[in-house]
């Protein structure tokens, strides 16, 4: 394994965290006068900003280290992954970006208040609250021990916990005070991070190999390794999981999660939010190709030794612990310099989906719980609950460093599956999203008291299809699209068992 950082390393980690210091400083210095201007820009952010901004938070230090792990693995139909968030985009901006603007939202949930009621939204809320709780915590965890073994190469207590500070610090820098524009045009930076450090990374390693680009192809083709599409109905993502469970996990979190729809709803109308979801997704599809390809790379370079002259076993490894492809090379290949960009690349794309968690979870927590709440007992003004959107930030930050110094010691002293639930659990989330907000749009049935049962309808039918548990029971497998198809129809059963409800 090389050794801790060099002198070239922490030079750059140095300079990447001196460029976050001066752009939080500069985007901060925004008048903040309402929580619309908090949450959602005051409706005047940049169409191409906003658009890298959904590209940055679609990523994270999962993706960018999981994406080269599937393809050296595997193949490329995990690319086919983006395409049905394609086709989920064009859905979300046609049919629910118009809807979100005609009511002039700040959270996507105050939909179902038009609807339903206000307890529809209230539900909604803490569904998402919860759910994201445990997601981006246990994300953060996962980003947080990829910074500790490549700065401190271990993963003790204070090293993770020093990691995550650095993620919801460098996050805090731009959220607490700048609000969402803050984050948007701070995403642009990270964006362009991670994507040079992964382009610094691809060309690297395909002059590590010293073979001509052909010979590279020839190999990848007769290994299998270059199949886009897979037929199969077993495959995680086959064309039907694809067009069905993916397709709707998709949907909900491009539209029906706060945390990456928060970004559409600061544009300066509908047709710039239309635009910016689709540019969005023109730029995801190359980035996600750019991480699969370094995998494809590390393929050769690890398994065809008569290629790269590397000849060593591959232990994935580290302190016990199950470590990617990418982050055995980072440990034991990488020569210093390249070490400190792609440490700086992992903390951009950990951070990228940080900031603008903080934000989505202030927004909904502000806007559709404590607004309503507060307004019914007293008439205070709007600077007051901007400053308790500010403070919402706080809380949320601790309460997500929590949870990933929770996931740390759970993987390490239980046998419990808390990191793959926790990991999994916005997921469970959006099948109750899915079937409630189908039936509001699609549909005249549906009420108040529905809207509650087909919420836990939804996240207890993925729950229970889990292989810990029905796994455990029945020995039944069920791939993950298939579990959010079948959830998101049992809430929307749910749904369809309401007579009509007029607000």
């Amino acid at each position: 394994m090389n050794s801790a950082f060099s002198a070239l390393d922490w030079g750059i980690f140095a300079a990447y965290f001196l460029v976050l210091t001066l752009t939080s400083v500069i985007l901060s210095q925004g008048k903040i006068k309402s929580t619309r201007d908090y949450f959602v820009g005051g409706n005047g952010v940049p169409m191409f900003a906003v658009a890298i901004s959904v590209l940055a938070t679609s990523q994270s230090a999962a993706t960018f280290l999981g994406g080269p792990e599937y393809s050296y693995g595997k193949d490329l139909t995990f690319l086919g992954f983006y395409f049905s968030a394609f086709l989920a985009v064009i859905f979300v901006a046609k049919v629910l970006i118009p809807r979100f603007y005609a009511i002039n939202a700040v959270t996507v949930y105050e939909l179902l208040e038009h609807r339903y009621g206000e307890s529809a939204k209230k539900q909604a809320g803490v569904m998402f609250l919860i759910g994201r709780l445990f997601a981006s915590g246990a994300r953060l965890y996962i980003g947080a021990l990829a910074i500790s073994m490549i700065l401190f190469l271990d993963i003790t207590p204070l090293h993770v916990a020093i990691s995550i500070a650095i993620l919801m610090f460098g996050a805090l820098a731009y959220v607490y005070s700048g609000g969402v524009k803050s984050v948007i045009f701070s995403d642009i930076i990270q964006a362009m991070t991670y994507i040079g450090a992964g382009l610094a990374v691809l060309a690297y390693l395909y002059v590590s190999i010293g073979t001509d680009f052909s010979t590279v192809i020839d190999t990848l083709q007769a290994d299998n390794k270059l199949n886009l599409i897979d037929w199969s109905l077993s495959g995680g993502f086959s064309v039907w999981a694809l067009f069905g469970g993916w397709l709707l996990l998709n949907i909900a979190a491009y539209g029906l999660d706060q945390d990456m729809t928060q970004r559409a709803l600061t544009c300066k109308s509908v047709k710039e939010a239309q635009r910016s979801l689709m540019v969005s997704i023109y730029m995801t599809i190359p980035v996600a190709l750019l991480f699969l390809m370094i995998g494809l790379l590390l393929y050769l370079f690890y398994q065809h030794p008569e290629l790269s002259g590397f000849s060593t076993e591959v232990v994935q490894k580290f302190e016990g612990e199950k470590i990617t492809i990418f982050m055995y090379y980072i440990l034991h290949e990488m020569p210093e310099g390249m070490r400190g960009l792609v440490t700086v690349g992992a903390v951009a794309a950990a951070l990228s989906s940080s900031n603008s968690v903080l934000g989505a979870m202030s927004s909904v927590a502000i806007e559709d719980l404590y607004k309503p709440w507060k307004k019914k007992r007293s008439n205070v003004d709007e600077i007051h609950f901007v400053r308790a959107s500010r403070s919402a930030v706080l809380i949320f930050a601790v309460s997500l460093s929590a949870m990933a110094m929770l996931s740390y010691y759970w993987q390490r002293y239980t046998e419990l599956p808390l990191l793959s639930f926790a990991l999994g659990v916005m997921a469970f989330a959006y099948t109750g999203l899915l079937g409630v907000y189908g039936a509001a749009i699609f549909t005249k049935r549906g009420n108040t008291n529905t809207v509650l049962f087909a919420l836990i309808g939804g996240f207890t039918t993925v729950l229970l299809l889990q292989p810990y548990i029905l796994g455990e029971v029945f020995d039944i497998k069920l791939n993950f699209a298939w579990q959010i198809l079948i959830g998101t129809l049992v809430s929307f059963g749910v749904m369809m068992m309401g007579k009509e409800q007029k607000v």
